[in-house]
């Protein structure tokens, strides 16, 4: 049997399990939850492994990561990433090119375009390709593919439960909230990472299965790899007040620390893919060798970089060499990231700060010492302070490293400094290190949600097929006749053979009414027409209309055929474009609610639609049962519509949509109907 089709088989099955159990659309939320978190928590578990074996294969010795590598002869240090590079390559080009880079924003992506739809066959290679990029040296980190992973697998589990695309969304979450959990022992911080960052949205419906499968990630760690902690955290102190005002400061050196890491890591990304001439899956070799020499002379920007934080954290570390190592890991990440490797930017970004942080405590505490804290301090709050600056997402990274510390004392001035950092790193660029790729992909964030849903909508389904037209010899008088008796301020103008000669604006007619009688046989219209105009074909999206009535200001375009930009077909407004908006969102709200509704057991609430109407199931009236739809006449007698049928026999729901006339109903029946609310209701209390 093909394994497609026993998939399908499957999930059929499955799905009338759940239907046979009664299960209700929140406990069915809250299982697959648990699943998600359980396996996203295992998969978390083996990447670090896979790390940990494939580092220790290339890396060798008995102490920590950073001591291998610096008693590891210099030869395998320079070969090392450049066969991470020639094995990464061919894996990610041949089989998943989604898994390349840093992970995040091809999930963002998929939640926008694609409604959470990912691979399966994702998860393994992105899982298979960090492992090798990051245990060969790659300057990156494993939270984004972890990531990535777990939202794979919640967008599998999704699609064999063919569930609607507002659920898919948050198991999609699901799986990112279990990933941050699992690698940073963070459970609230893997939670507000997604809704923070991939969902955007706060809603009780959609966050507690997200923190349902971050607690399960964590207890899954928990298990397997007892009570760890991602860092080796030093007590925190606030010696005095005063201090404030350096987190003030550092908060807007961690934003500019956070803008070059942004600007450098795409200008890599450009130059890798666009200037470089070699074949795409090598360029990861390419860029191993320049990791390799790198590191040949500061070979702390190998992999995570875990031991210099803890390095730096401890007060371990020299202030210059800190401050050096700020630019040297941004270099290294970029390049990793940049010729093709596989991996994240969360650890890089909370490395940064760090170091950052480190440098910057050294100095006010030599010249303060007296009201400052430890520079381990300031590392700490500024690995926070990184964080919030390039993800601009200054919950998540503030709670992170609050659970990273458990220390009550640390929640002001981390506040203040990821705050500031987020702040400033906006008045740099509106964009944050995840959507400024989506943003290079033609795919806007920052808008809301509206550009994307415009891109989707074309001219040829909302542009009016009439146009007011004036000839392109009338006279003035008759312009303003036809002026005046139209609603409208756009009218094309159109010459003897019909096309399309120019446009008249009614501001152009306002201006020459006050020597109406004067011009009225003198000026016509070609002479006021504008001869520069803009025009849209059917096949444009609505989204370059609207791009084009900024640049132009008007209420109206030329609607033309795109073989002859002289042919008009129409016009479209804007005003058409907003109503084609607001029916598009809430077409979707509909399909999305009825869609998660009409799947459980019963739908447990009417689905409005329009102004009046709504769609709800109720249990089939005593008089339906043993007659067919046919001799019910339910339209006739109560002016609604039966559009689906759930008939729960002992083998589970089975459902009928479209039902025949002919179909007879049983005691086991409920109907979904569609009509009024007042004739809904006036069945349902008849029923």
């Amino acid at each position: 049997m093909n394994y497609r089709k026993l998939i399908k088989k499957v999930s059929r099955y499955s799905i009338r399990l759940i239907e046979k159990a009664k299960m209700t659309e929140h406990t069915f939320m809250i299982s697959i939850a648990l699943i998600i978190g359980m396996l996203g928590g295992f998969g978390a578990i083996a990447v670090r492994q896979m790390i940990t074996g494939i580092s220790s294969f290339f890396f060798r010795g008995h102490g920590n990561v950073l001591e291998n590598i610096l008693s590891t002869p210099w030869y395998i240090i320079l070969a090392a990433p450049m066969i991470g590079g020639l094995i990464v390559g061919p894996i990610i080009y041949f089989l998943a090119r989604e898994a390349k880079g840093h992970g995040v924003p091809e999930v963002m992506q998929a939640i926008i375009l694609k409604g959470g739809l990912i691979r399966p066959r994702v998860a393994f290679v992105k899982a298979i390709a960090s492992s090798i990029t990051i245990g060969t040296g790659g300057s990156v980190g494993r939270e984004g593919p972890i990531v990535q992973i777990g939202s794979s697998i919640g967008s599998t589990l999704g699609a064999f439960f063919r569930v609607s695309p507002n659920r898919m969304k948050t198991f999609v979450g699901c799986g990112a909230a279990a990933g941050i959990a699992a690698a940073f022992n963070a459970p609230i911080a893997g939670a507000l990472f997604a809704v923070e960052i991939l969902l955007g949205d706060f809603t009780f419906m959609q966050f507690s299965p997200i923190v349902i499968s971050s607690v399960t990630a964590t207890v899954v760690s928990h298990i397997f790899e007892g009570d760890f902690a991602a860092f080796q955290v030093p007590p925190y102190e606030l010696v005095s007040p005063y201090e404030l005002v350096f987190y003030f400061i550092l908060g807007i050196l961690c934003a500019l620390i956070s803008a070059v890491f942004i600007k450098f890591l795409y200008y890599c990304e450009d130059f890798f893919d666009d200037r470089l001439k070699i074949p795409e899956y090598l360029k990861p070799l390419f860029g191993g060798l320049i990791i390799g020499v790198i590191a040949l002379m500061v070979p702390q920007i190998l992999g995570l970089g875990y031991d210099s934080i803890n390095d730096a954290l401890h007060g371990r570390m020299i202030w210059y060499f800190a401050f050096g190592l700020i630019f040297i890991k941004i270099i290294a990440t970029s390049i990793t990231l940049g010729s093709g490797g596989s991996g994240g930017i969360f650890t890089p970004s909370l490395f940064l700060g760090a170091m950052g942080g480190f440098a910057f405590g050294w100095f006010v505490h030599t010249m303060f010492p007296g009201i400052t804290a430890s520079p381990g301090a300031y590392a700490l709050v500024a690995m926070g302070g990184l964080v919030a600056g390039t993800t601009h997402a200054p919950i998540t990274a503030i709670i992170i490293v609050f659970e990273l510390t458990n220390d009550y004392n640390i929640i002001l001035p981390l506040m203040i400094t990821c705050i500031i950092s987020m702040l400033v790193s906006l008045k740099i660029s509106r964009e944050s290190i995840y959507t400024l790729k989506l943003v290079h992909r033609n795919i806007h964030l920052k808008n809301g949600t509206e550009i994307n849903i415009m891109k989707s909508i074309f001219v040829k389904d909302v542009y009016s097929r009439s146009a007011v037209t004036i000839p392109v010899h009338a006279n003035f008088n008759e312009i303003v006749k036809i002026v005046l008796s139209e609603n409208v301020n756009c009218f094309p103008v159109i010459d003897g053979k019909g096309r399309l000669d120019g446009l008249i604006l009614l501001n152009d007619v306002r201006d020459h009414l006050f020597e109406r009688d004067i011009l009225k046989d003198v000026l016509i219209a070609d002479d006021i027409a504008v001869k520069d105009f803009a025009a849209v074909t059917p096949e444009d999206n609505c989204q370059v209309v609207l791009d084009t009535f900024k640049e132009i200001n008007y209420e109206g375009l030329p609607v033309v055929d795109p073989k002859n930009r002289k042919k008009l077909l129409g016009m479209i407004w804007r005003k058409d474009i907003w109503n084609a908006y607001n029916k598009e969102i809430e077409r979707r709200d509909i399909v999305s609610n009825f869609a998660s509704r009409i799947t459980m057991k019963q739908m447990d609430q009417a689905v409005h639609f329009m102004e009046g109407y709504a769609i709800n199931e109720i249990a089939v009236p005593k008089w339906f049962i043993g007659k067919s739809i046919k001799e019910v006449n339910v339209r006739a007698c109560y002016g609604v519509d039966i559009i689906l049928i759930r008939n729960n026999d002992e083998k589970g729901a089975k459902i009928k949509i479209i039902p025949d006339p002919g179909y007879v109903f049983t005691a086991r029946d409920s109907i979904v109907i569609a009509g009024e609310i007042g004739k809904i209701n006036l069945l349902k209390d008849r029923a």
